[in-house]
């Protein structure tokens, strides 16, 4: 997306908190990521978008894609923005299905799902804009009650533009602070073992190839960040090492990031002028190295397989 066009006028107004802190970043190359390593503990949710991509064996290109089609509305033009909500709806048509196993107590067998589902919808918002305020909370500043609504509201926006029912979201943030914190603390939280191996490696708790420096220390700090910003209880699903050496580094180095984004004349401009803008171009730089590993006969996920269990099962 041009510069240009983000200053084009778009669903959200340019004062408004969706485009204040989705702008930031720290917040557009972050978020996304976390929310589908947390949104993997919903079984139907991620079995139905698993069963569905035509991206198994190019998963960052999905979120590379994801993240261009969401930051569209987000921050673009109405006109971008309808291309990318038009773009979605018709991938989104033939979603449907059910669960081929058990996905723990609450999730048996033929559980059904589909993209037009206005709780799963809901989920979908849930978990991203639940990663959105986080990460500015960490990694920028602490939102304000007011702030913290209006984002809210803002997301539930974002959500219906995408074809989610109003009410299929708690009235306002409070109510689905509680509704979510009650969630993640439930029972129904359950990892199918294809959400536990590629949750680890979007988190970086499995990582396949190493990189050469400087990429490795980029990455390696990029999957702190996401780790230590999720839930205590999520990290221990999914098996991830967590102790003293790994918290005072990710407070470390979240507290370097939010201290670049203060307003201080010992902050060089041209700093400050890269932490705010599109992030879509850099989600090229995802999508690349994965062509580049696929070039070379390499999986970016290894022990995936490459068809859905659907495609599987009919074989």
């Amino acid at each position: 997306m041009r510069e240009a066009a983000v200053a084009a006028p778009g669903y959200f107004a340019d004062h408004s908190m969706i485009r204040r802190v989705m702008r930031k970043r720290a917040v557009g190359l972050t978020y996304g990521q976390r929310a589908l390593v947390l949104g993997a503990v919903h079984p139907v949710l991620y079995v139905g978008t698993a069963e569905n991509s035509a991206h198994r064996m190019t998963p960052y290109t999905r979120l590379a894609l994801t993240g261009k089609l969401f930051e569209a509305v987000f921050l673009g033009s109405k006109q971008e923005a309808d291309r990318a909500l038009e773009f979605t709806r018709k991938k989104h048509v033939p979603v449907s299905g059910a669960l081929p196993e058990d996905a723990g107590a609450h999730h048996p067998a033929g559980t059904a799902y589909s993209a037009s589902n206005p709780y799963l919808m809901f989920m979908t918002m849930a978990f991203a804009f639940d990663s959105a305020e986080v990460m500015h909370d960490l990694l920028v500043r602490k939102l304000t009650a007011g702030e913290r609504e209006g984002l809210y509201q803002d997301f539930v926006r974002w959500a219906e533009l995408f074809g989610m029912p109003a009410d299929a979201a708690p009235a306002d943030y409070p109510a689905f602070r509680t509704y979510l914190d009650t969630y993640l603390a439930s029972d129904e939280l359950f990892l199918t073992d294809e959400a536990r191996l590629v949750g680890s490696y979007l988190a970086g708790s499995r990582v396949p190839y190493p990189q050469r420096t400087p990429m490795h220390q980029v990455t390696s700090a990029f999957y702190l960040l996401v780790q230590g910003s999720l839930p205590a209880r999520v990290r221990a699903l999914y098996g991830m090492r967590w102790g003293l050496v790994e918290e005072t580094a990710y407070r470390g180095l979240a507290q370097g990031i939010r201290t670049a984004h203060v307003e201080l004349p010992l902050v060089p401009p041209l700093l400050r002028d890269s932490l705010a803008g599109p992030s879509a171009p850099l989600y090229r730089l995802v999508a690349e190295r994965e062509r580049k590993l696929a070039r070379a006969g390499l999986p970016s996920m290894p022990g995936v397989h490459p068809e859905s269990r659907a495609a599987r099962n009919s074989a």
